[in-house]
């Protein structure tokens, strides 16, 4: 009796600790969507109905908060959002593509210093941006790039968690075998690494493709740094002159402004998190 009851007991227990799971994990999802879905509520909703409290019910006041926005003096949403998304696509596919191909040399080729190059990468990782933002202005300045948005794109050719981030990955996931098969028939380098490598690297793409353009997106430091001419703020930028005393208190235009800021983040995860699914689930497949 003991052997045939003994499947039984394992099978209810895996499925009480499954259910368990699945609560956490129904828990976690809900609080971290939580504060996104009050944001987005409160930009529908007036000042007085806002400092009342909390609710889930969306308001009729969106158009009335988004022609406030509007009527704030050179306050041009459409064009802030333009800014910020040129600056980070550009800025994330830069960075992709080289610091991926920077990780590529890193692991593919065999050279004396290449271990002291990747430790130089990660004494530059731990040199915050503050330390070096002086001299980096006074450069700019002195190659009149101030009041641009060079200085803001090409810098990120250089992104040293990137790679590595993608050099970890391509230890683990990048079979060295297929390069060499690939130099056999004759592929050139740069055709190896456009054609085989960066399909292999997918799902780590498309996840520092997230972060990428999420840093980049929020970046205000820098831009408020070295860009001067209203019509080239970003989003953020604009966010920040929201700091005024008419609209400190206004606060369904203020979260109306952060929901706008944060729309286009939410478009590029879901448009790249198949990717990191597809990626893990081939992951487990291998394994």
């Amino acid at each position: 009796m003991s052997k045939r009851t003994e499947p039984k007991s394992y099978s209810k227990a895996l499925a009480a600790e499954k259910t368990v799971i699945y609560i956490v994990c129904i828990a976690l999802c809900v609080l971290s969507i939580f504060p996104f879905a009050v944001m987005f509520v409160n930009a529908t909703r007036d000042n007085y109905s806002i400092q009342q409290g909390m609710s889930l019910i969306p308001g009729d006041m969106l158009l009335t908060n988004w022609q406030t926005l509007n009527e704030r003096q050179n306050f041009d949403i459409l064009q802030g959002m333009w800014n910020s998304m040129f600056i980070a696509t550009c800025s994330t596919v830069l960075a992709l593509y080289f610091s991926t191909l920077a990780a590529y040399g890193l692991v593919v080729y065999r050279f004396k210093g290449r271990q002291l190059a990747f430790t130089f990468i990660m004494v530059v990782l731990m040199i915050p941006t503050q330390v070096s933002a002086v001299g980096f202005f006074t450069f700019m300045y002195k190659l009149n790039l101030v009041n641009t948005f060079i200085p803001l794109i090409i810098p990120a050719i250089a992104s040293p968690s990137l790679v590595f981030f993608m050099r970890q990955y391509m230890i683990a996931g990048l079979p060295l075998e297929i390069v060499e098969a690939a130099r056999i028939d004759g592929s050139s380098e740069f055709a190896t690494y456009n054609t085989i490598c960066l399909p292999l690297m997918k799902p780590a793409l498309a996840t520092q493709a997230i972060f990428c353009f999420v840093g980049s997106w929020n970046r205000l430091f820098e831009p408020t740094m070295l860009i001067n001419s209203q019509d080239k703020y970003t989003m953020p930028m604009l966010v920040s002159l929201l700091k005024s005393d008419r609209f400190r208190t206004d606060y369904g235009t203020v979260y109306l402004a952060l929901a706008l800021t944060v729309l286009p983040l939410f478009i590029v995860y879901f448009a790249l998190s198949k990717y990191i699914i597809a990626g893990v689930a081939l992951g487990g497949v291998k394994e």
